[in-house]
C-alpha cells in the first residue's frame, strides 16, 4: 500500500522482514501472526511427506506402499528460532525424538521440549528422519542444504521447508529425489515462485508442493491487514509505527 502524508510517502506491505530484505525502508513486521499458521502448516508437510513417496495410484501399484510412521521418529529443525520452536512443541505431542541446529544453543527451549542440539549440521542430517528447514534467508544460509548435506541425510529420511526457496540448492535436491539420496521433499516454498511449468521438481511423485502459503489462513491475513492499515495511518499522523523494522 502507497500512499501520502505529511509531504512524504507511506509504503506498508504485510509481508515479512525478510521479504523486505532489499528494500532500505522500514517495514511493519508481524511475527506472532504470521508464526502460528507457519508452524502448524510446517507440521502438516510432515505428516504429510511420510507417505508421498510410494504412494500407489491406478496406473503403477508400488511394491513397497506402506507409509512411514511420525510417532518415534527424529525431527531434525535447522533453526530453532520463534516458529522453529513451536514446531519442536508440536513434535514432542507426536513423542518424536527432537534435534536442533541453530546459531546459539538454547538451553531454555531444549529443557523444555526435550531436544537436543546439534553443534554440527552434519550430526543432525545423519540422525534425522525428517529434517526441517525453519532459518532465515541470509548470505549465510542461502544454498545451506545442497549435494554434501543430501549425501548426510539417510535414505529415507524427508526434507520438509518452510523457509526460503534459495536456502536450497534446487538442482542437488532434484539429484537426490531421482537417485534415492532422499526419500522425499516437502516444499512450501521453492526458487523462483511459482516454478516454471517444465521444472522437474513438479514431475516427481516424490515431492509434495505447496504455492507458500503457510500463512494463508482468515485469520491471520485479516490481522496482517488490519495491522497494515494501522501503521499507514500512525504514519500518516507521524504516530510510532508497531513492527517496524530499520533496514540498514
Amino acid at each position: 500500500m502507497l500512499t501520502k502524508g505529511n509531504g512524504g510517502r507511506v509504503l506498508a506491505t504485510y509481508y515479512t522482514r525478510q521479504d523486505c530484505r532489499h528494500h532500505v525502508i522500514p517495514k511493519p513486521w508481524r511475527p506472532l501472526v504470521v508464526g502460528n499458521p507457519l508452524h502448524s502448516s510446517g507440521c502438516y508437510l510432515c505428516c504429510g511427506a511420510h507417505q508421498i513417496a510410494v504412494s500407489p495410484n491406478t496406473v503403477r501399484f508400488h511394491a513397497n506402499w506402506v507409509g512411514g510412521d511420525i510417532t518415534g521418529m527424529t525431527l531434525g529443525i535447522v533453526g530453532m528460532g520463534r516458529i522453529g520452536y513451536k514446531i519442536a512443541q508440536r513434535a514432542k505431542a507426536f513423542e518424536m525424538k527432537i534435534l536442533y541446529h541453530n546459531r546459539h544453543r538454547r538451553p531454555e527451549e531444549e529443557k523444555s521440549v526435550g531436544a537436543s542440539y546439534c553443534e554440527r549440521l552434519d550430526d543432525l542430517l545423519q540422525q534425522s528422519d525428517y529434517v526441517m528447514l525453519v532459518v532465515n534467508l541470509s548470505p549465510e544460509t542461502e544454498k545451506l542444504m545442497g549435494k554434501h548435506e543430501f549425501q548426510m541425510m539417510k535414505p529415507s529420511a524427508m526434507l520438509i521447508n518452510i523457509s526460503r526457496g534459495l536456502v536450497v540448492d534446487q538442482e542437488a535436491l532434484v539429484e537426490a529425489l531421482e537417485t534415492g539420496q532422499i526419500k522425499a521433499a516437502a516444499l512450501d516454498v521453492t526458487y523462483p515462485e511459482p516454478l516454471p511449468r517444465d521444472h522437474p521438481l513438479l514431475k516427481l511423485r516424490n515431492v509434495i508442493l505447496t504455492p507458500h502459503m503457510g500463512t494463508a489462513t482468515f485469520h491471520a491475513r485479516r490481522i496482517m491487514m488490519e495491522d497494515m492499515v494501522q501503521n499507514v495511518i500512525d504514519a500518516i499522523n507521524n504516530l510510532p509505527v508497531s513492527y517496524e523494522v530499520i533496514m540498514k
